[in-house]
């Protein structure tokens, strides 16, 4: 293989500056003296780690990590199972990891990095992160409540006349109180021109708010909501911050994490100055789990998603899909991710085989045989290619992976938490507000119109009855003196009896 050995050492032989992501194996050897990079600036073009699970992806993801936080450029990733916490402090070098690196020509150096640890919501040990409803947007929070077209459509809707009407909506109370509102008497016909709502509709993005709710999301959604700036800091060393999310029970909100990652790309895509070709990215982006993000999406979030990665680059931010297969990943987002690292995959299922397949098409043309290969790595052994500085594919190279020179074992809990009372971050976000909106501003129309309608039908009542209370029936007599001739002929009766009594009357 010497020729090919050639063409893969000058493959990646170039002097801008770049993170070592191992050495070539040759016939199952390594070998030292070829590396195999890529260049920071490149990192901007985007990539996927894939493999099956306990191939190396995280060791990788950290390796990664690490080296682009020491070259000055500040990280995000999610801390699935807390693997990654290790990165705030130095690594141990034992026997076993000694011979590793020493055969791959790696100058083992324990070294940590500065690491700020955060949580949705503030639910584990972390700083809280809070997004506001309004700016999470229909389309994001639609994917988070598992809404289809119809139901995604409405929720637009209400989003648009909140905007209209300066109602802000920044928990899920304010969500939940302006649905009641819009299907309640007073507020169905502020949407009688464009089409109303639905109440069987509002109903059931009413019960998904509350399981939301019920999960956590009420603690998430609120105030202060995190300034996706803190995640661009540079140390006073020159060292790019670390911003690990902690998700110790990703499986109960799995698609409020996955979504939460997408509104930090967005909002960094619409907060940022254009940039273009950048010696080093801004921000290196790993989504681990990326598979939680695609999954039951609507073709609104996923043209979300493309679009995203397609314009955030042009940003200076690089993004890294972190998941098992290639195949998880949509066509139209992997067709933009210019760097692979595929550890091992397995073929045990008719499906295993058509993700290998799969996968090996993904690649350059190269001398492996992929299939064969791509089942036969070893535990941190993966086939890699990157672009180039030049933009241009390098050959497919059979990486045994550099060692990460932090500590490789979870940061202990206790150490943590201390980290993150100290935290300049925690002092910016750990109280959560709760300042006036939707919810005070409709709670008040609401009952206002209550009280109205209360003293409304008060005042009906009161005259229906007064209209029932029967009429006094005039007796015979009464009719009869209220008769003007028979008043008449009475007066002339009394006034000839008072004549005849006292001598005044008429002489015949």
């Amino acid at each position: 293989m010497s020729d090919a050995l050639e063409t893969i050492r000058a493959g990646y032989t170039f002097d801008e500056p770049s993170i070592e992501l191992g050495v070539l194996v040759d016939e199952g050897t390594p070998v030292p003296d070829v590396p195999v990079r890529i260049s920071l600036s490149m990192l901007n073009r985007h990539g996927l780690v894939a493999g099956a699970t306990g191939t190396g992806k995280t060791k990788t993801l950290q390796l990664m990590a690490e080296q682009v936080s020491r070259a000055g450029v500040p990280v995000f990733a999610a801390d699935i199972k807390g693997d990654l916490s290790g990165l705030a402090i130095p690594g141990e070098a034992n026997a076993k990891l000694l011979e590793r690196t020493e055969a791959i020509g790696q100058d083992f150096t324990p070294a940590g990095c500065p690491v700020e640890f955060y949580a949705l919501g503030g639910e584990g040990t972390g700083v809280p992160l809070r997004a506001t409803v309004s700016s999470f947007g229909p389309i994001l929070l639609s994917k988070v409540l598992g809404l289809n077209a119809t139901q995604e459509s409405s929720l637009s809707l209400v989003f648009h006349y909140a905007d209209a009407n300066n109602l802000l909506l920044l928990d899920l109370k304010d969500l939940t109180e302006l649905l009641k509102y819009l299907v309640s008497d007073e507020g169905k016909a502020d949407l009688a021109d464009i089409g109303g709502l639905s109440k069987a509709t509002v109903g059931v993005i009413q019960r998904q708010v509350t399981a939301l709710a019920v999960q956590g999301g009420d603690q998430f959604f609120g105030e202060p909501e995190f300034d996706t700036a803190d995640l661009l800091t540079v140390t006073s060393d020159g060292q790019g911050l670390i911003s690990l999310l902690e998700l110790p029970n990703l499986q109960d909100r799995p698609a409020l994490f996955s979504t939460f990652l997408m509104w930090l790309l967005a909002d960094l895509y619409q907060d940022l100055p254009e940039a273009g070709d950048l010696d080093k990215p801004k921000l290196v982006f790993f989504f681990d789990e990326a598979h939680l993000l695609f999954a039951d999406a609507s073709k609104a979030f996923l043209q979300a998603i493309e679009q995203t990665v397609r314009l955030i680059r042009s940003k200076g931010i690089g993004v890294f899909f972190v998941t098992q297969t290639p195949k998880d990943v949509p066509e139209s987002v992997l067709a933009q991710l210019g760097s692979r690292v595929q550890h091992q995959l397995r073929a045990h299922t008719p499906n295993d085989a058509k993700a290998l397949k799969a996968t090996v098409a993904t690649y350059p043309k190269t001398d492996y045989d992929l299939a064969e290969r791509l089942q036969q790595l070893g535990i941190g052994e993966a086939v890699v290619t990157v672009l180039n500085p030049r933009g241009a594919p390098t050959p497919v190279a059979w990486t045994r992976m550099r060692a990460p020179q932090a500590s490789m074992d979870p940061l202990d809990t206790r150490a943590m938490a201390n980290g993150v009372a100290q935290s300049v971050m925690q002092a910016k976000y750990g109280a959560a507000l709760d300042r006036e909106s939707a919810y005070e501003v409709l709670n008040a129309k609401l009952q206002a119109g209550a009280e109205a309608a209360a003293a409304g039908e008060a005042e009906r009542a009161a005259r229906s009855t007064r209209s029932r209370t029967p009429r006094h029936e005039k007796s015979f007599f009464e009719k009869l003196t209220e008769n003007t001739m028979v008043r008449q002929m009475a007066r002339s009766a009394a006034r000839e009896i008072t004549r005849s009594v006292f001598g005044t009357g008429r002489r015949r």
